[in-house]
């Protein structure tokens, strides 16, 4: 059969190293660093994940190459801590037993040290150190290093990347993007020294190719070497893509990949992790000039999901490599799917940033869209029934069609009934809002797992006390879902108002000015939606707050979207 992603599934060499496919998994924190910051056995399980997913390749990130001046509670890897170099021997293990590339990202906080420590007194008490004297937004100041500690980070990068090779990585990263040392250095808003390592982009480079130049004679000849940078930095006073691509020349010469992301910790994650409303793929332009002007290969990441996409993207030489972080927890199987033509059973990253939020609050790694996140090491497979049995399913949204299928999986026979026309329940509203059509599409791939598994599905059809009667089965999975709580207004219940459940149904009711009545997340999403399509949208709120259903990650992008195109009211009626 002639794959219609042979672009994106074609291997590609890099170093002495070959890669099975173009698509790659970017780093991800891990998810039970011990206290000792050694990966733990979940976080081996984590990883090993999207190397059975079919992934070229798996980034295990980030692991602090000196200590002394970043004690983020990230991973470390050293000969001293009983333990730790097996640890990491577990888990490029595992990563390569699946034909995946196990890799490394070497990193270093700089001023945004303790970032991830759970201690925060702990964490206020840390020095934070950078390229220059400074004062953090948070008003924590962060002291220049001096040319001996640069000397000696500089080591440490040669010194962890001969011990990642020895505990059996095949390819390190050198994270110099994100806001991060190596990317504080590069930047003229944070490096204002007067010495060889400040200045003229020759000089800010300078500590970049020092420490890529310590990995190589650490590694060898021909041991794969990529470099993260951040291609433009995308705020007022920071440097644009003609100075990123100059940056990506200055170091070119010792690189295998040049991984293009965008965007500084400094002001937000959001333009290096996509929210929900931005295009996918809108950072692949900075890897495709980038791309224009260096001759090695170039990897490009930023809410991509799309198979089509993704092979038009190297097809049309923007990029040769396409990294996704988020859509491989949603779907770790991702690669495996595109390649055996089974793209209609993906399920799509919502890009909702539960995962992310997970991790400041629990210290754990945890998707909205698959419950195995977190928990890989608990058990993959669905075990088989002993007794298979008639299985009924009331109700097919999300919840109806998931355990539909897992019943399906375990041999069961399975009738799923559904008393509308189509299955996936509210997510079938989502339809009619842009930014999130994942939601909608998540019932679609959904359905086609189940029919994939064999599951008998029934529209139009309500079950009743006569139907379960009539098709005795041996269980009976009740999954109908709720009904929307719609307050005793008058009015209420006019031609002019709509359930936000039934908006894709009566988007021709909605007026040039709307009140959205209720500012919880869903009202917030809408009347986000409203506006950017041109109307004039109140929401109003009787809370003191909006969308405290809102994820700690989410909410920050929610609520500028909110100010964007809304009047908010409020604590109303008073």
């Amino acid at each position: 059969m002639k794959s219609k992603y042979p672009h994106l599934l074609s291997p590609i060499k890099l170093g002495n190293v070959i890669f099975r496919n173009r698509i790659f998994s970017a780093p991800m924190g891990a998810t039970d660093i011990t206290g000792d910051c050694s990966p733990g056995p979940r976080t081996q399980g984590f990883y090993e994940l999207r190397a059975k997913g079919g992934a070229a390749n798996v980034t295990v990130s980030e692991i602090v190459v000196h200590p002394e001046t970043d004690q983020s509670h990230m991973m470390h890897i050293n000969l001293t801590t009983v333990g730790n170099l097996a640890a990491h021997t577990y888990v490029a293990d595992a990563i390569r037993r699946h034909g995946a590339v196990p890799s490394a990202e070497l990193s270093h906080s700089g001023q945004y040290a303790g970032t991830y420590m759970a201690d925060k007194n702990k964490k206020a008490s840390l020095n934070q150190w950078g390229p220059s004297d400074n004062v953090r937004p948070d008003g924590r100041p962060v002291k220049e290093l001096s040319r001996e500690q640069i000397k000696d980070i500089v080591k440490s990068y040669g010194e962890n990347a001969a011990l990642c090779k020895r505990a059996g990585y095949e390819m390190i990263m050198l994270h110099a993007g994100h806001g991060w040392l190596l990317h504080q250095f590069l930047t003229p808003y944070f490096n204002h020294r007067t010495d060889e390592y400040g200045g003229s982009l020759e000089n800010r480079v300078r500590i970049v190719r020092e420490a890529l130049t310590a990995i190589r004679e650490a590694v060898g000849p021909a041991f794969p070497i990529e470099i993260r940078i951040s291609g433009a930095e995308l705020y007022d006073g920071g440097y644009d893509i003609a100075e990123g691509v100059r940056i990506a020349q200055a170091v070119e010469d010792l690189v295998d990949l040049i991984h293009v992301s965008v965007g500084s910790y400094q002001f937000g994650f959001f333009d290096t992790t996509l929210p929900m409303f931005d295009p996918h793929g809108r950072n692949v332009q900075y890897a495709a000039e980038i791309k224009k002007h260096v001759k090695k290969p170039v990897a490009c990441i930023g809410g991509l999901s799309d198979p089509a996409q993704m092979e038009e993207i190297i097809a049309s030489g923007q990029a040769d490599v396409v990294y996704m972080a988020r859509q491989l927890l949603a779907d770790p199987f991702l690669p495996n799917k595109v390649a055996a033509g089974q793209e209609d059973e993906i399920v799509r990253c919502l890009r909702c940033y539960t995962c992310m939020a997970e991790r400041p609050t629990t210290f754990t790694r945890r998707c909205a869209v698959n419950p195995v996140i977190g928990r890989e090491i608990e058990g993959m497979e669905v075990a088989p029934a002993f007794h298979k049995k008639k299985v009924l399913v009331a109700g097919a949204g999300v919840a109806g069609l998931e355990a539909a299928i897992t019943a399906a999986k375990r041999g069961h026979k399975v009738i799923l009934c559904e008393k509308s026309d189509k299955v996936g329940g509210i997510l079938k509203s989502e339809q009619a809002i842009p930014f999130k059509y994942e939601m909608y599409m998540l019932g679609i791939s959904l359905e086609n797992q189940a029919r994939q598994e064999g599951v008998e599905i029934r529209l139009n059809t309500a079950v009743t006390k006569e139907y379960v009667e009539k098709e005795a089965p041996d269980a009976l999975i009740i999954a109908v879902g709720s009904t929307p709580i719609v307050p005793p207004l008058p009015g209420i219940n006019g031609e002019n108002v709509v359930v936000v459940n039934n908006y894709y149904l009566e988007k021709e009711k909605v007026g040039d000015t709307v009140v959205v009545l209720g500012g919880g997340l869903a009202g917030c999403e809408c009347a986000v939606h409203l506006g950017q399509e041109g109307k004039k949208v109140h929401l109003v709120e009787m809370r003191d707050t909006l969308a405290p259903d809102c994820n700690i990650r989410n909410r920050p992008i929610l609520m500028r979207k909110v100010v964007q195109y809304t009047t908010v009211h409020i604590g109303w009626p008073v």
